[in-house]
């Protein structure tokens, strides 16, 4: 489990198909220090396993279907940045909300606003995701854990505090950017247990 509090900004240095894998190599510093070969790390918002570690690279093998679910196919290109997290521990803090690493859907930028040295995003939903979101609520843009501010038919917008606008992807977005999405777990189970049973 993950909580949207990005470690690192890691950058992706080669990115190049294996048969049906997309095998992606990721420079980064902090959260390496310690990932090994077959440990889980959050990859802009995808539960990924690191296929390999090496010193300031990490090595990640994509499948069809995380392809087909995520916003990477357009997006994991050398020079691209990728917000990166690793797993909370049993005994860690936790910041964020609860983030599984498990993208619902990938989502279109319309609108990157400044405001000073804030910003606020707006987000068009994927149908099949729209209901799940509500304002004050909790979303995961990338693996940024963000906060509705406001809600709209089909899009909302979220704030950008200069810490997330410094210190993760979101920072350098613009509109038109297709992002991975994951919304909050807890509605998804409620919606499940008020289904009516057959």
């Amino acid at each position: 489990m993950f909580t949207g509090i990005v470690g690192e900004v890691g950058t992706v240095r080669a990115a190049a198909a294996r048969g049906d894998v997309l095998e992606v190599h990721v420079s980064a510093e902090r959260v390496l220090s310690t990932l090994r070969p077959g440990g889980s790390i959050a990859v802009s918002g995808c539960c990924l396993t690191a296929a390999r570690v090496d010193g300031g690279s990490l090595t990640c093998e994509l499948t069809p279907e995380t392809l087909a679910r995520t916003a990477f196919r357009d997006r994991l290109r050398t020079g691209a940045l990728v917000n990166l997290e690793r797993p909370l521990r049993a005994d860690g803090r936790f910041d964020g909300h609860i983030v599984q690493g498990h993208v619902d859907g990938v989502a279109r930028i319309v609108a990157m606003r400044s405001m000073g040295d804030s910003g606020e995003m707006t987000v068009e939903l994927p149908p099949d995701v729209d209901r799940y979101v509500v304002a004050k609520g909790s979303v995961a843009v990338d693996g940024v854990s963000l906060t509705v501010a406001r809600r709209e038919a089909g899009r909302f917008t979220a704030a950008l505090i200069p810490y997330t606008l410094q210190h993760t992807s979101l920072g350098s977005a613009r509109p038109g950017d297709r992002v991975n999405l994951e919304v909050d777990v807890i509605a998804k189970y409620v919606e499940r247990l008020l289904a009516p049973r057959s």
